[in-house]
């Protein structure tokens, strides 16, 4: 109540006085109706007067109860809806704290924090209910860049903004979808090849347009098929595949599979194998190597066999120009490691165990890398102590728990048990 505007007050308890009225004079008015069926039952023939006496002692007929009904029925919902206190993120957050603040605790300056809400303004602003005001698109976003940047749970974030729990997951899905929609093809793009070959040759490799990794985001187990998700190395995730240039910005990215399909196959079956193998992903530009023509090349290690278009090391016993082969490949092929640490350190609830549904968790992890290129393009500082968090949570998070491990392979296990007791002599397969 205390939140409540002096209009508000007197419109309720108003209200709340007409409402006990009426439920007073309704109650006298079946008083009076039953002495009068009693009365009837004695033959006495004075009904209309008693009636009369009602209507006119208390002032109220039918068509004045309706009215009073129809008031009560006008009172805003608003007087029903529970406040809660946002004074934190109105006053400190967003009118005192200076960018330093901003980027420990959003990974982003104001600056660039108010860029990001203009863009995605028109597809995020919301109208205003009797409920309640509308959760404004700055904290929209600032809600999903401040769950994206913590390994802070929803209750959490929930507390630090003053929103309640089902608010905050609607806001950080809201502005993931919002994101993806808006900014994806825009931001992670393939921008001035020129520039990039350039940057790559600086670093040692001849007409290369990229390098290409895979990384497997943690994620909880889902409740259907989730044995497919668990990776080698033994938990749930998702896998995020990426192409980034010499800036270690990314310019193609794949997400989706579960963590135990194969690196190659992902590679296979991504629309970016597919337009490199039909030659329509990078411009026809070639550069003479000795008598040998060499069109744009992406770098990668292992999985994916040696193409035309796709650089790999050598491997086994190496002479020393293969050596400086590998080392020039190597290092150039770093940029894309360096991008993947830089996402997990900035955005670190990637490392935490994406509490998400399975549609869900690929919007979210697209968006990271959108924010990613934002902050590059805005040359905003990378804090060492990010780094370090990231790989202490990358250490907490590595290993799911074995029981739900063990249920979701416990189907695989019947089986195997199974085919085991058929293989018996004597054991007859059904």
């Amino acid at each position: 109540m205390a939140s409540m505007e002096p209009a508000q007050i007197t419109v309720a308890v108003m209200s709340t006085v007409n409402i006990t009225h009426i439920i007073l004079q309704y109650m006298q008015h079946q008083k009076l109706q039953k002495q009068v069926r009693r009365q009837r039952q004695l033959g006495d023939e004075s009904d209309e007067n008693m009636d009369t006496d009602f209507s006119q002692s208390t002032g109220l007929g039918n068509l004045d109860i309706l009215v009073v009904k129809g008031q009560v029925h006008a009172v805003e919902c608003r007087f029903w809806a529970r406040e809660t206190s946002t004074d934190w993120w109105d006053c400190i957050e967003l009118q005192v704290w200076d960018d330093s603040w901003w980027l420990r605790n959003f990974h982003m300056q104001k600056g660039t924090f108010m860029e990001l809400c203009d863009l995605l303004s028109p597809a995020l602003k919301l109208k205003n209910t009797k409920m309640r005001a509308a959760v404004t698109v700055h904290k929209q976003v600032a809600i999903a860049l401040w769950k994206l940047a913590t390994p802070d749970s929803y209750q959490s974030v929930r507390n630090q903004f003053g929103m309640g729990k089902s608010t905050v997951g609607a806001s950080v899905i809201q502005v993931a979808n919002v994101i993806t929609e808006l900014l994806l093809s825009r931001v992670v793009t393939l921008g001035n090849m020129q520039v990039i070959v350039d940057g790559f040759a600086a670093m040692g490799f001849p007409n290369c347009s990229g390098a290409i990794d895979r990384t497997h985001i943690s994620i909880l187990g889902p409740d259907h098929q989730g044995s497919q998700y668990i990776n080698r190395k033994g938990y749930f995730s998702m896998v995020l595949q990426a192409l980034v240039d010499h800036k270690r910005h990314f310019i193609n990215i794949n997400v989706g599979w579960p963590g135990t399909v194969h690196d190659a196959r992902i590679f296979r079956n991504s629309g970016l194998c597919e337009r490199l193998q039909q030659g329509i992903y990078f411009p026809d530009q070639k550069i003479t190597i000795g008598d040998v023509e060499m069109p744009i090349v992406i770098l990668r290690v292992g999985w994916v066999p040696l193409m035309p278009w796709l650089m790999k090391p050598y491997t086994g016993t190496l002479d020393s120009s293969q050596e400086l082969f590998n080392y020039r490949l190597s290092r150039c092929r770093m940029v894309v490691e360096c991008a993947f640490g830089h996402l997990k350190g900035c955005w670190c609830s990637l490392l935490t165990w994406l509490d998400l549904s399975e549609t869900n968790i690929p919007i979210v992890i697209i968006g990271s890398p959108v924010l990613h290129n934002i902050c590059e393009s805005k040359r905003e500082t990378f804090m060492a102590g990010w780094e370090v968090e990231a790989n202490c949570l990358a250490a907490d998070y590595a290993h799911t728990d074995t029981r739900v491990v063990r249920r979701a392979q416990q189907g695989t296990v019947c089986i195997r048990e199974a085919l085991k007791t058929s293989f018996i002599p004597g054991q007859a397969m059904v």
